[in-house]
């Protein structure tokens, strides 16, 4: 959200006024009072569904129990300006928007209808944790963190619109007096599918799986006859 917009007639920079962009205390309380509201529609209309160590929450006492000890309770907004610029805030907010809500490498095990997986308990100095769930429960929490239908998880207007973003950012460029940059974007190295798998999955195609030092190296790759009949390479 930016401290300010371009006039309707693009003719001049409409600021802000200091400390424009929310009241915390105001805004935990507000939050909390609409997020509670909206739950108890959705449960009144039969829209909410509890599964798990939940399912005593069907029972509308026990749910309205529930809201009561979340309604006394003072919930925490994280805002506070940033330490080291918007570039931190970005790099920071990117780890969220662009990933599922668990990579495949922290999953340590699943068995007989239990699911282990790794976490860092950050009260503890960061330590490493694992943690067993039934598989209906570890399966509740990761659908917490899908969008519903509809939903998107950056969305832009004003001037960030996509149709006119790039001449509207260069005209409050200008009303703004900052300097254009004139400076080509450096294209984005090209990452074949070996860089693209360790990251979604933590798993290194390139080291070697037996003793972890060594490093997998290409000396060719086999392209299948086609024809019928013949024969198997050995690549023993």
């Amino acid at each position: 959200m930016p401290g300010g917009g371009l006039s309707p007639d693009g003719s001049h920079w409409i600021a802000c006024r200091p400390g424009f962009f929310l009241p915390v205390a105001v805004l935990s309380r507000l939050f909390r009072r609409l997020f509670l509201e909206s739950l108890q529609r959705a449960f009144n209309a039969g829209q909410l569904c509890f599964f798990s160590s939940l399912e005593r929450l069907h029972d509308p006492v026990a749910f309205r129990r529930y809201l009561g000890s979340a309604r006394r309770v003072n919930w925490m907004v994280y805002a506070k300006p940033p330490f080291a610029g918007a570039e931190q805030v970005l790099e920071y907010v990117g780890r969220y928007t662009h990933r599922v809500a668990i990579a495949n490498n922290r999953i340590a095990d699943i068995e007989d209808g239990k699911v282990r997986f790794r976490w860092k308990d950050y009260r503890n100095e960061n330590r490493q944790k694992v943690m067993m769930l039934d598989a209906g429960e570890f399966i509740r929490r990761f659908l917490v963190h899908v969008l519903p239908e509809g939903f998107q998880r950056i969305r832009y207007y004003g001037f960030m619109g996509n149709r006119y973003r790039k001449q509207k950012l260069a005209r409050c460029r200008e009303l703004l007096g900052m300097q254009q940059s004139d400076t080509p974007v450096k294209p984005k190295e090209r990452r074949d599918y070996c860089d693209k798998v360790e990251e979604l999955t933590g798993v290194s195609l390139r080291e070697c799986p037996f003793c972890r030092q060594g490093q997998m190296v290409c000396i060719e790759v086999l392209v299948p006859d086609a024809s019928p009949g013949s024969p198997v390479p050995d690549t023993s």
